[in-house]
């Protein structure tokens, strides 16, 4: 579907006129991390053609109409051109669902960039320490708002609507760590064809909220007062990042799901400000979140992208389709990977840590917003959620290579697992999916590297590799996000543009924006943003 998007963007901005076009957008305050098979939030365009401006009374409905569908689609086939041809309603459908977030990924909205009318009212971020419609970038980065001694941060908790509770969630409890995996199941993240939903197991939450330094009462839910049901969730772990030339401790906000039957009852806010609340005590002031919709206001947004493994697997569950011009089996032979690595890698072991975490330090200060990783940290990221079992249990995957003569860790990658439920499938009731985690190459302090292309041969190596060891494990798909320097590589090995796009978010924090999907005025793609949101 990616192929198509140029031609479709070229036929709805054709016959721009000087009027702008304003929708009236339905309020959305809950920041949520995007699935990968997820569509995008909807986002308006100004200036729009006919097309467009059909396009922009959807606003608040899930269809595009078949008219507006039908309209672009011919006038894309009638055009011509290269793959013209393999434009379906079903792929114009989700293109256009897809642009209408694309000012956002283009960076013309954003920081200095959107008006109250674009991004809506936002009743409850106006009342946050966030970038706001209509401001302009800033001159020097730093906080919004001061810290404050603990004595001046509120004590007590935040009042919940009748018959509901606080309730601090321990993780380490096989039962707890259980309705948190239950109320995630079923209630998270979801595609908007709610075919697709994120599936957490045990092992992935207690590896991701329980880093080095973690705070159990950062893990926050809400009960049914009367029968103690876990009714609401969200967790906030420390991370110590740089944002260009500034480190601090930040906490990381993730994971934040109110039961479908209760979105009603504005959960989601008193949530926010209560596990701001508890973050504040521990004199932490700065946080870092990401969502697929929109709020006041992203620094970032990085586009999805998605490696094939399963081809057969993906076409039936209807994650990937048949072009019109080819078959099942040429995209399975076009798509098949080697069984051997190109490189000579290893599993990481706990001897490396040191190593890693030396290079890692070193590779990411290239990046402008970075976490700051300890050696504990290293150690937790890359090798504390190996597990037993190959793909059931186990989350992480790290691969290092070792110089055979000087015994030194030159390079290493890692991914997780997170499978996705498939909603309504008998056949294959999980999608097994790996995303890429963090990687390093000492390649890239070579002298010329780059210019050269030594580099960008040594990444499609080194995450080819990974590719290889995904498959081998019996990964469904690959995906990665358009940020650090994977566009050196997303396209080489034959990574589709997906329809997902994920805003990245400082909390109490101004800085201009960073390079994700796009570039700035001083950075390439991808280089602005180095931190892995779980």
């Amino acid at each position: 579907m990616a192929s198509q998007s140029s031609k479709i963007e070229e036929v709805v901005d054709d016959a721009k006129d000087t009027e702008d076009v304003t929708d009236s957008e339905a309020e959305q305050e809950l920041p949520q991390e995007s699935t990968s098979t997820a569509a995008p939030s909807k986002k308006k365009k100004k200036k729009k053609s006919k097309a467009a401006r059909a396009l922009s009374a959807l606003t608040g409905k899930s269809e595009i109409p078949d008219e507006v569908v039908n309209r672009v689609l011919d006038v894309v086939q009638s055009k011509g051109g290269a793959n013209s041809q393999e434009a379906t309603a079903e792929n114009v459908r989700a293109l256009l669902e897809q642009m209408k977030i694309m000012d956002v990924a283009k960076g013309k909205t954003g920081i200095g960039g959107i008006n109250k009318k674009d991004m809506g009212e936002h009743k409850f971020w106006k009342t946050q320490p966030v970038p706001q419609p209509g401001e302009e970038p800033p001159i020097n980065d730093g906080p919004i708002e001061p810290s404050v001694p603990r004595e001046q941060v509120r004590q007590d908790p935040y009042a919940l609507p009748n018959n509901f509770e606080w309730s601090t969630i321990d993780i380490n409890d096989p039962n707890q760590a259980k309705e948190v995996y239950d109320l995630l199941s079923l209630n998270y993240v979801e595609d908007d064809d709610a075919s697709f939903r994120f599936r957490y197991t045990a092992e992935f939450l207690q590896w991701a909220l329980q880093p080095p330094g973690y705070f159990k009462e950062w893990h926050v839910g809400v009960r049914v007062s009367s029968n103690k049901k876990l009714v609401a969730f969200i967790s906030g772990v420390p991370m110590k990042i740089h944002v260009r030339k500034n480190a601090f401790t930040s906490c990381e906000i993730n994971y934040l799901c109110v039961h479908k039957k209760l979105r009603s009852k504005r959960l989601a806010p008193v949530l926010i400000k209560e596990v701001t609340r508890r973050v504040h005590l521990e004199g932490i002031f700065q946080a870092i979140y990401t969502a697929g919709v929109v709020v006041p206001t992203p620094v970032s947004v990085c586009q999805y992208n998605h490696r094939p493994l399963n081809i057969s697997k993906l076409v039936d569950v209807k994650f990937s389709y048949v072009p019109r011009n080819t078959t099942l089996a040429r995209m399975v032979r076009l798509n098949k990977l080697e069984s051997t690595p190109t490189l000579p890698i290893r599993e990481m072991e706990e001897k490396d840590v040191a190593q890693v975490a030396e290079l890692f330090a070193k590779f990411m200060r290239r990046f402008d917003m970075v976490p700051e990783f300890s050696v504990d940290e290293v150690r937790h990221q890359f090798l504390s959620g190996k597990g037993k079992d190959k793909i059931a249990t186990k989350v992480t995957w790290c691969y290092v290579v070792e110089d055979p003569d000087t015994h030194e860790i030159t390079d290493f990658f890692s991914f997780y697992s997170l499978p996705s439920s498939i909603i309504g499938s008998i056949q294959h009731p999980v999608l097994q999916a790996a995303y890429l985690y963090y990687y390093a190459s000492a390649t890239v302090f070579e002298q010329g590297a780059e210019k050269s292309g030594k580099y960008k041969e040594r990444l499609h190596d080194l995450i080819g590799d990974a590719l290889i060891v995904a498959n081998n494990a019996k990964f469904d798909v690959f995906n990665a996000l358009t940020m650090m320097d994977n566009l050196h590589f997303l396209k080489d090995l034959k990574f589709g543009t997906g329809d997902g796009f994920l805003n990245f978010y400082l909390y109490n924090w101004r800085t201009q924006p960073l390079a994700g999907l796009n570039e700035t005025e001083d950075r390439e793609a991808g280089r602005g943003v180095g931190v892995v949101m779980l």
